[in-house]
């Protein structure tokens, strides 16, 4: 494929030589100093997010409360859970199940086929064992995508070299170097716009997607990946591990290795349901990530890039919220690639379909919730309402077709049933198109898209006329006992009763019913010529030879139907026909993402419990306190497992001495490390030390309150309790309604408190979990 740059088809005829006012070496500031929301007047791209002012932050919320054992549950943490709640996950779970690879792929002809198509990502002992399909596999769909992120890194170039020549234009006071400037815009601007019509045309590809089965069926709409760079953490969270957990960060690089490994083959999962488990995998992965190295006052230092979905542009935000939106993103295009491929000729088929589709729009439904400031438009409130009712619609054309295929005996009652589901799923498809068609959708859509759309609602309001028509025509007239249901059938089919006869002389009257089926079939004719008509206006979708044969098939069934009830001797003009009222037995359902069905592991579980030793919480340096036993013990009082917390010291004791403090968690003993160590192998250890003493590693967070400040606030809050009560609900809305422009990543996080809380009481009250040493 040649380059946009070298297409002859210029306005400007052929391009002179790029200036060497654009080299970077010589004007290093122009792709800096550029304005993030600038653009010139026709230009078809906004421009790229300058790294010196980032994008506002996006604001992604928790998963909702997963169930017992998963992921996002365990821990003393907490676990996921609704907007407003704490998100944090735990640790200590068991490793995920293995998944054996399941190679769906189709591969053009000559292409290598086999277990060649999946990567292991790390040894079955080692935490995951899940699989990234190999990124060099010849399949159509790797193809597809690869051709993608080559059009995805060209546009990014062609960006920023817009941008630094529109900083130039804008610069520069010389006339010449202004129009020197101007000229190589014009290329520029001439390059994106061909790029985004070619990645127009590969979203457009709907035929790599779609099942290949011998039956013919109208083809759905898949989404295809968002794509993403890869990025190395292995410094950046090394030099965090040393300077906030006080550890020796190359201990943890086969972690973190680990976790970029998952990143890769997260890039490019399988389009089955190991793909999914894939995703899910990274996604949870992401909120032990967050909880360990991203801390509310302070970056990482870490740019996530993404490029849209649609268009290609790139984005890139150093919030980790961008990454799992874009993740999420990607676990619904998935579903929608799952759903595409299903085999609808048969009922299993047709039920894989519903459920996927109803999972994608769950999934981007929950994005659309949870996920606020979206950097490119793929991710903007418009564009997942959008999505979310294109796969509503899609949901509801496998109903039909469900219904369609499980009446094989057709009787007039069958006949209504399939006319109002074909009305239902016309009345869906027009929703969409309404939507696509709006101010902020309408530019960013495919044009393909939207043209399916259209020709689907006018396809399927001419079938439910047409099988309007086949129940009047071809189904006997009813007889007395099939009357009453026949008649409270008919009363609630059309929006608006036919004009003519009485309702029971309609049904019972072989002629007034073929007037009447007539009508029908004449409105069906009509919105078939429409549909083709749409249909051939689209180059794209004229290449798509399944749809034109599906919609030439439609239109000759209804012209021969048409011709057996057309009468030389009808002298009456055929009236026109009500419109039918939509129905259907099946509504769609809206499926969130239940992140609970991958269990993972935390990756970073040697560095300590979540509730202690995470991201948010600060704590002196680590203390080697030597002590020796004496007449009454240790002198101090544990409570609590992993880790175990010091929650009284006796004043004049051995440990007061040697400078224990209540409050104090113990980590390690002797050497051992005793982070995620019960309370009674603690105890065990430090009744097994001899007469050389124990040494006792412990560490103070900071801001932990003592017995003083403990009885202190519980005065103020006994005597304040009545004004914390009135206030309550001013209170709520007011931290509901603020928000910082500091805060790059706001997840609604309640500090919770556990019974092992650093927040000791008094010496003297010993609760019945506390034992005293």
């Amino acid at each position: 494929m040649t380059s946009p740059r070298s297409n002859p088809h210029r306005c400007h005829g052929r391009q002179p030589p790029l200036p060497s006012l654009f080299s970077p070496l010589s004007h290093p500031a122009t792709l800096l100093l550029v304005q993030p929301h600038a653009r010139l007047r026709g230009s078809p791209f906004p421009l790229v997010k300058s790294p010196l002012r980032p994008a506002p932050p996006p604001c992604l919320c928790p998963a909702p409360p997963p169930g017992p054992g998963s992921a996002l549950a365990a821990g003393a943490a907490g676990g996921g859970t609704p907007k407003g709640t704490s998100g944090r996950g735990g640790q200590g779970l068991s490793p995920p199940k293995m998944v054996p690879p399941e190679d769906d792929e189709r591969s053009p002809a000559g292409a290598g086929e086999g277990s060649g198509g999946f990567v292991l990502l790390r040894a079955p002992s080692c935490g995951s064992a899940r699989k990234g399909c190999d990124p060099f596999a010849q399949t159509q769909r790797s193809k597809l995508q690869h051709r993608r992120a080559r059009i995805n890194q060209q546009i990014n170039k062609e960006m920023r070299m817009r941008a630094g020549a529109e900083n130039l234009f804008r610069a520069t006071s010389n006339h010449k170097v202004k129009e020197t400037v101007a000229l190589e815009l014009s290329y520029v601007n001439s390059n994106l716009q061909l790029l985004k019509e070619e990645l127009e045309e590969l979203n457009s590809c709907m035929d790599v997607y779609q099942n290949e089965s011998e039956s013919i069926s109208v083809p759905m709409i898949p989404l295809g990946l968002k794509e993403t760079k890869e990025l190395d953490l292995l410094l950046p969270l090394k030099d965090f591990i040393s300077e906030h957990y006080g550890e020796e960060g190359t201990l943890f690089e086969k972690e973190i290795k680990e976790f970029m490994e998952l990143r890769q083959a997260m890039r490019t999962p399988s389009r089955n349901e190991a793909g999914l488990e894939l995703l899910m995998e990274y996604y949870n992965q992401l909120y032990f990530l967050d909880s360990r190295f991203f801390p509310p006052s302070k970056s990482l230092g870490v740019f996530f890039h993404w490029y849209d979905s649609l268009t290609g542009v790139p984005s890139h935000q150093r919030a980790l919220a961008f990454e799992k939106g874009s993740v999420l993103f990607n676990i619904g295009a998935l579903h929608t690639q799952i759903g595409a491929r299903q085999d609808r000729a048969t009922l299993p088929g047709l039920n894989q379909a519903i459920d996927a589709f109803q999972k994608a729009a769950g999934a981007f439904n929950y994005l659309k919730e949870n996920f606020s400031n979206a950097p490119s438009l793929d991710m903007s409130a418009a564009s997942l309402t959008m999505l979310v009712q294109l796969m509503l619609a899609q949901v509801q054309e496998c109903v039909f077709e469900k219904v369609t295929l499980l009446r094989a005996q057709k009787d007039f009652l069958t006949w209504l049933q399939l006319a109002q589901e074909a009305a239902r799923v016309e009345d869906a498809y027009s929703l969409v198109h309404q939507t696509m068609t709006q101010a902020h959708v309408k530019d960013y859509v495919p044009f393909s898209w939207t043209t399916m759309v259209q020709v689907k609602s006018e396809h399927f309001k001419a079938l439910s006329h047409y099988f309007s028509a086949t129940a009047l025509c071809d189904c006997p007239a009813a007889s007395d006992a099939e009357l009453p249901e026949h008649e409270k059938a008919f009363i609630q089919f059309h929006v608006t009763m036919p004009e003519g006869p009485s309702l029971r002389v309609l049904l019972q009257d072989p002629e007034e019913r073929r007037k009447l089926g007539k009508a029908h079939l004449k409105k069906a004719i009509m919105k078939h010529e429409e549909a083709m008509r749409i249909h051939g206006l689209c180059k794209i979708l004229r290449k798509m030879d399944i749809l034109q044969e599906v919609l030439s098939f439609a239109h000759k069934r209804s012209l021969s139907k048409y011709s057996e009830i057309d009468h030389e001797e009808d002298f009456f003009e055929t009236g026109d026909a009500p419109d039918i009222l939509p129905k259907t037995h099946q509504k769609p359902e809206i499926k969130p993402p239940n992140f609970s069905q991958v269990k993972v592991t935390d990756l970073f579980h040697r560095l300590g419990p979540l509730s202690v030793f995470s991201a948010k919480n600060k704590w002196y340096p680590v203390r080697r306190v030597h002590l020796r036993r004496g007449e009454n013990g240790f002198g101090f009082t544990l409570r609590g497992d992993s880790p175990v917390l010091i929650a009284g010291v006796i004043p004049g004791g051995c440990a007061a001495e040697a400078g224990l403090k209540e409050g104090d968690y113990i980590i390690s003993v002797n050497g051992k490390d005793c982070k995620w160590s019960k309370h009674a192998e603690v105890v065990q250890l430090l009744k097994s030390t001899g007469e050389e003493g124990v040494e006792i590693g412990v560490i103070t967070l900071q801001g932990s309150e003592g017995p003083r400040a403990a009885e202190k606030k519980a005065a103020a809050m006994s005597s304040g309790s009545g004004l914390l009560k009135s206030n309550k609900e001013n209170s709520r809305k007011s931290l509901m309604n603020s928000k910082s422009a500091s805060t790059l990543l706001i997840w609604n996080k309640k500090s919770k408190r556990s019974k092992n809380s650093t927040y000791s009481v008094p010496f003297t009250a010993v609760g019945d979990n506390e034992a005293m040493y």
